[in-house]
């Protein structure tokens, strides 16, 4: 989005813009954008510097804002695309009630060989639907496991696929998801989806603030900008195009630039420990069995009595008992995920993994030989701050609201997508003939009185320590401008002067 650049009125003043910078009519010898003399106070530096910001943070940061806009689009697909490409793995024979889960994993097991036992067992979540049993397995990556699917109703094997993490996702799903997240290249992939996720909310953001002051200062043609104006031909087009485009869906970047800062590797970081310092991280299920008296805190009113003896074994008949024991507590859906003691002295965990709304993410931990309660997790007892991090989690990823939230996911990655590539037209239209391109003026701070520029040059520095791949080139780009406002006022030239 943007209202960087007010329509040229003529084709002479077009040409003089393109010199000067986009909506930049510097005519006036000696004189700065707006008409204020070199070295004064000019009203207007705050939209000078939104303009620059815009502008090349666009320019720079574009292309990685594009290749997320594209990947996140089709990723917001995949539980559908994932339904119809797996169907058979997914889809059971029958919607007869199934077997106890004991005879879905030891068929599951049979088939695996090799006395191999589950890490992890999802039950069908419907009639229909397939059991998942997971085992571990060391040709595949980190954090992926062997999942057998099982047709609950004749213990038949369905299919044998890897799957990914805590979303459970399929290898389509999971190779789209690593693509928008890191480009398939690891953690140093990771800085280019930080640069995408922190760079859009500034880019819309300095993009809103042009928007409402062309909408300000208009007398005429207000509704230009919330609609294109189809007799506008030109760069006049395009930047009306990208206007009202822009102004639909800024909301939408805005929220998909915060939900995305908290899987970054830097900025998530620092954003996770911010939440825990102000009492809104996410609460964790005390596992350990010796000591749990102790646990207290948030759930000490969920513990039940506390075992003494070590956890029962993880064979398949505990599984059916510690299901039967956690929906007697706290488990009151189908989508639920149940993991034997990873280590001894631990808990069974069953934990609801239902991410459409309502929100169902209960989990209950249980000691497998006395099937007692150790701790209890709610999300009902979440804090607000960790409620909305689920929810703006889940609306990122297109699982809040089925194939409504996907479509429109899918519309916003469009939007982003296609203001992306005005932008770049934009600038193609009035991309200079020599020299650097057709910018806005240098020194946008010239300006600027000095409690303005200490302003901005302190906001950039704090939001470095939360997004420091934004707050600190944002300060760097403030003391370059400023340094080139001073020598263009030492030089006596105009801002927009090379």
């Amino acid at each position: 989005m943007s209202g960087a650049s007010p329509s040229p009125a003529s084709a002479q003043e077009t040409r003089n813009a393109g010199a000067a910078g986009p909506g930049v009519l510097d005519t006036q010898p000696g004189r700065g954008a707006g008409g204020a003399a070199s070295g004064a106070v000019r009203k207007g530096w705050f939209t000078a510097l939104l303009r620059r910001v815009h502008f090349f943070a666009g320019i720079l940061v574009g292309p990685f804002i594009l290749v997320a806009a594209v990947s996140g689009g089709l990723y917001a697909l995949t539980p559908t695309i994932e339904k119809m490409v797996y169907s058979h793995e997914l889809t059971a024979t029958s919607t007869l009630v199934g077997m106890p889960l004991a005879d879905q994993i030891e068929a599951a097991e049979a088939y695996v060989g090799s006395g191999a036992s589950p890490v992890a067992v999802r039950p069908a979540p419907e009639p229909g639907a397939t059991t998942r049993v997971m085992f571990t397995d060391e040709t595949l990556p980190e954090s992926t496991t062997r999942a057998i699917f099982v047709d609950p109703a004749t213990a038949e094997i369905r299919g044998n696929l890897p799957v990914y993490g805590t979303s459970g996702a399929l290898p389509v799903r999971h190779w789209i998801s690593d693509l928008h997240r890191s480009l398939h290249l690891g953690a140093p992939g990771r800085w280019y989806s930080e640069l995408a996720a922190s760079w859009l909310g500034i880019v819309a953001l300095a993009g809103l603030g042009l928007w409402i002051g062309r909408f300000v200062r208009s007398r005429r043609g207000r509704r230009d900008l919330l609609r294109p104006n189809r007799s506008h031909r030109g760069y006049r087009r395009l930047s009306g195009w990208h206007s009202a485009v822009g102004i639909w869906v800024v909301l939408g970047a805005i929220f998909l630039s915060a939900t995305g800062i908290t899987w970054s590797t830097f900025a998530g970081a620092n954003v996770t420990d911010l939440r825990a310092a102000i009492g809104g991280g996410t609460p964790a299920l005390d596992t350990s069995l010796h000591g749990a008296a102790d646990a207290g805190g948030d759930h000490a009113e969920h513990l039940g009595a506390m075992p003494t003896a070590p956890t029962g074994a993880a064979d398949s008949t505990t599984f059916d008992a510690v299901l039967a024991t956690a929906e007697r507590i706290n488990v009151d859906t189908g989508d639920v995920e149940i993991r034997p003691p990873s280590v001894p002295g631990t808990a069974w965990v069953v934990q609801e993994v239902h991410r459409s709304f309502p929100t169902e993410v209960d989990a209950v931990a249980i000691d497998g030989t006395t099937m007692q309660v150790v701790d209890r997790v709610d999300f009902a007892d979440f804090p607000l701050l960790a409620k909305l991090s689920r929810w703006g989690i889940d609306l990122h990823m297109g699982t809040m609201f089925g194939l409504v939230n996907q479509l429109a996911l899918f519309a916003l990655a469009a939007a982003i997508t296609t203001l992306v590539v005005l932008g770049y037209a934009m600038w193609w239209k009035r991309r200079p003939t020599r020299g650097f391109a057709a910018a806005p003026a240098r020194g946008a701070l010239r300006g600027a009185p000095w409690w303005g520029v200490g302003a901005v040059l302190v906001g950039a520095v704090l939001i470095g320590l939360v997004l420091p791949l934004v707050g600190y080139p944002l300060a760097a780009f403030v003391v370059l401008d400023v340094l080139l406002g001073w020598r263009a006022r030492r030089a006596g030239l105009r801002p927009s002067d090379g």
